[in-house]
């Protein structure tokens, strides 16, 4: 009697470890949702940061006359009367102008 109760018990005691690692809310699972709460609380770490930095320019546009300056000036290509506006313009060939590195494959010849 006690080896049959004994055996049923390790028969549900199977069951339940095999619920437990492949079925509903299982232990894959759960870590795929530990892994989708991690993301997102990430880009919502990174979301608050980009809009506290709006925030912070939508206040300097408000109170501050120097940033609409600064932006109208940067975006819009504004100059004030009486200023000359230079533009100074390189080459392409002179910004690259370091030698290439030489061919290793030609090592010996």
């Amino acid at each position: 009697m006690l080896r049959w109760i004994a055996l049923i018990l390790l028969l549900v005691l199977i069951g339940l470890q095999i619920k437990l690692w492949t079925g509903n809310g299982g232990v894959h699972e759960v870590e795929t949702l530990r892994a989708a709460v991690k993301k997102q609380t990430e880009d919502n770490q990174r979301l608050l940061q980009r809009n506290q930095a709006l925030g912070a320019d939508v206040d300097d546009l408000k109170h501050g006359e120097q940033a609409v300056e600064a932006r109208a000036r940067a975006e819009l290509g504004l100059v004030r009367p009486g200023e000359t506006f230079y533009q100074v313009v390189e080459k392409p060939g002179a910004a690259s102008s370091v030698a290439p590195p030489a061919n290793s494959n030609n090592s010996g010849q």
